[in-house]
């Protein structure tokens, strides 16, 4: 497809950009500012788009993102502190030292359930608690990511259940 073509099926959308815009923001102006980043997008990556494939549907996505990245950014943004008199006082660490009776109870029996659980189904789950990847996990034990996967899923459905006293 030439740039011209390209460019003419873009421009072609743009009721339907503005329609989803309005649909996404509920404001007029940022679903404007929303479909002039979606073009922005759009034309600086058009060596990305695939030819046959369907535009319409390639530039919902990219203003679907964008509304999501700039939602985010300004969740971050609007991010605030409190500024009372008390502020020092809530934002004192609590440094405890000593673990409380009940959270070395807790502590212990978690371990002494993960400890009950088969060595199949515990070796891949110690893994993943300890930060290992789905990938890395498959490659040590020599089994399949898939298998990885249900395991360790199988095996917090069995932790969950033999400490249900420790939920809500």
């Amino acid at each position: 497809m030439s740039d011209l073509e390209f460019n003419n099926k873009l421009l072609s959308l743009r009721d339907n950009l503005h329609y989803f815009a309005n649909s996404l923001t509920s404001n007029r102006e940022e679903a404007e500012d929303l479909v002039q980043d979606t073009y922005v997008k759009a034309l600086t990556n058009k060596d990305k788009f695939i030819d046959n494939t369907n535009l319409k549907a390639w530039t919902y996505t990219i203003m679907k993102n964008t509304f999501i990245n700039n939602y985010r950014r300004s969740q971050k943004a609007n991010t605030f502190s409190d500024s009372t008199n008390d502020q020092y006082y809530i934002n004192i660490p609590r440094n405890n030292d000593e673990e409380s009776p009940e959270i070395k109870i807790s502590v212990k029996e978690i371990n002494k359930a993960i400890n009950n659980l088969e060595e199949v189904h515990r070796k891949p789950f110690e893994m993943h608690t300890q930060g290992f990847k789905y990938k890395e996990i498959a490659e040590e034990l020599d089994l399949s990511i898939g298998t990885v996967k249900s395991r360790i899923f199988f095996t917090r459905k069995k932790l969950m259940k033999a400490l249900d006293d420790y939920q809500n």
